[in-house]
């Protein structure tokens, strides 16, 4: 640990638990599941709270006509009638010197009956905070607001303004950071409080959105040998999915570690078949694709298409019936930190500084909002409270003294950053 300032100091005192934590569990209560009302409620829940700590705030509806135009538009997964962009700027002025972008969108809760009780109803226990968005990521988001908070608590003026971005629909496409930097909110660097298990990651996998469309033929399930099963012809085109996606493992990008998958191809979904005694004649699989770090989105779309093809030529039937494959949804390109940026080590300094454990540095093979700022020309990698393992599932949780201690690094980062008048 360095030694630190006065203001220094007086900033990581006035950053306060129970304040956080309180937000926090505001912030689950409101189910802001993409695509419904609560959505956009929780954007004017983090409108108002910025506009509390003094901040310059921007909170517009976003063009969900543009959205569906735009060529460079991320995609979408969900149907929206409405969305909001919500920024807060505090301090100095100029440019911002500092961004902490953060979705406060989560996903379904899934299974009821799974959770220890309603995810939207924020508990408190061990030492951590549960709920749907509990660590995925409202933690990040409010470790940034609570930064804010004390350094305002603790008198501090900066002389580079310091931003927070509210953003939408990250867990769809990345829909709210692509409308936030289109209009034109920018900075010198950016941190994305995702929940990295007290790391620091500076690249991630891209993903994408795909379907299949097989097609058999069908006949009467007593005489199903007069048919061609599309389950069947799906069960040979998924054996070829699972191994075309151990050749895109190998020579994965180190800062992955241990990570079986960091490029991975799962199926999400899977429809086929009209009536149980009738042999089906058509199936619809969708799923996920994983893109290798620094593979461009077209080139990595072309390899799947490759390799379907040759699934296909490979199999009688298919051969005559090749399967079917479009893009849907959201589309996520890789992105990473240039390598040797000094925001690598600034992030660990004030992590550490602040209390918390020296960061490893990693990679994430989820997609994410990284990929849009670092496009856009920002530095930007990923630290903040919680483990992304825990994330959309119902033992979500954040445990309260990486809240804290995210807090602490990110107000340190922000003086170190921005500067003190």
């Amino acid at each position: 640990m360095a030694d630190l300032t006065d203001v220094e100091a007086r900033v990581l005192s006035a950053v306060d638990e129970r304040w956080a934590v309180d937000r926090l569990a505001a912030m689950i209560a409101v189910p802001s599941v993409g695509g419904t009302a609560a959505e956009s409620e929780v954007q004017h829940l983090l409108a108002g709270w910025l506009d509390e700590l003094g901040c310059d705030v921007d909170c517009w509806p976003v063009d969900l006509a543009e959205a569906a135009t735009a060529a460079d538009a991320p995609g979408q997964e969900v149907v929206r009638t409405e969305a909001w962009g919500v920024v807060g700027t505090v301090g100095g002025e100029g440019a911002p010197a500092l961004v902490l972008s953060g979705h406060t969108d989560v996903v379904p809760p899934g299974d009821p009956a799974l959770w220890a009780g309603d995810p939207f109803v924020p508990r408190i226990a061990d030492g951590a905070v549960y709920g749907r968005g509990a660590c995925d990521m409202k933690a990040g988001v409010v470790a940034s607001l609570a930064a804010v908070h004390a350094l305002r608590a603790a008198g501090v003026r900066l002389v580079r303004p310091l931003a927070l971005h509210g953003v939408i629909g990250e867990e769809d496409g990345g829909l709210g950071a692509w409308a936030t930097l289109r209009r034109g909110h920018t900075g010198d660097l950016c941190v994305i409080p995702e929940p990295t298990a007290q790391a620091v990651v500076t690249a991630n996998a891209g993903a994408l959105t795909f379907r299949l469309e097989i097609t058999g033929h069908a006949a009467h399930a007593a005489m199903r040998d007069r048919g061609v099963s599309a389950v069947e012809l799906f069960a040979h085109v998924h054996a070829g999915l699972i191994a075309y996606e151990a050749e895109r493992q190998r020579d994965a990008d180190p800062r992955f570690g241990d990570a079986r998958f960091p490029y991975g191809i799962s199926i999400g979904r899977v429809q086929a078949g009209d009536w149980a005694s009738s042999v089906p004649d058509r199936l619809v699989a969708e799923g996920r694709y994983g893109v290798r770090v620094g593979e461009p989105v077209e080139t990595a779309k072309a390899a799947l298409e490759r390799r379907l093809a040759e699934i296909s030529a490979g199999h009688p039937w298919l051969a005559e019936h090749p399967v079917r494959l479009t893009w849907t949804g959201g589309a996520f390109a890789s992105g990473q930190l240039p390598a040797g940026h000094r925001l690598l080590d600034d992030v660990r300094a004030a992590v550490t500084d602040a209390g918390g454990p020296l960061p490893g540095e990693g990679a994430v093979a989820a997609g994410s909002d990284l990929r849009q700022y670092a496009a856009a020309g920002i530095p930007t990698l990923h630290y903040g409270p919680g483990d992304l393992h825990l994330a959309h599932g119902p033992l979500e949780q954040v445990p309260i003294t990486e809240l804290v201690t995210a807090a602490r690094a990110f107000a340190l980062l922000a003086l170190r950053t921005c500067g003190v008048r």
